[in-house]
């Protein structure tokens, strides 16, 4: 699993859902957790942070800028390019799993979602970051 002390960003526009990722999170030990409302924020967020972040879990449908376009802006630029990214999200429908992958999503977490189910994306996405 990912060192606690990993720098995570949490991006959704609804605060119960981020404060809810965020409980999960500290449950099982992160403690440096940053949120944002939005990908414009998201992007903000990245750009200005003393040490990059480690993980990114983003909802996909929020105003201003959408999950899947902060994923695509994230992975275009050459400093972010492998930055482990989650995205949570209410959409299930092949199409767009089928864009997050092409986009260079490394876990897909359909919402509702529960604290075992996020485990296992998150252990999935640090083995392919661990190998």
């Amino acid at each position: 699993m990912f060192d606690p002390k990993t720098r995570v960003l949490i991006v959704d526009d609804m605060m119960t859902m981020r404060k809810l990722v965020g409980k999960i999170l500290k449950e099982i030990g992160f403690t440096d957790i940053t949120e944002a409302a939005d990908g414009i924020q998201a992007w903000e967020a990245v750009n200005s942070a003393p040490t990059p972040f480690g993980l990114i879990i983003s909802d996909w449908n929020m105003p201003n800028c959408t999950g899947i376009d902060f994923l695509k802006r994230l992975r275009s630029d050459q400093r972010f390019k492998k930055t482990p990214f989650v995205l949570v999200t209410a959409e299930s429908e092949q199409h767009q799993v089928a864009e997050a992958l092409k986009s260079g999503v490394d876990q897909y977490v359909v919402k509702p979602f529960n604290k075992d189910g996020l485990v296992l994306k998150l252990e999935s996405v640090h083995k392919k970051y661990s190998t």
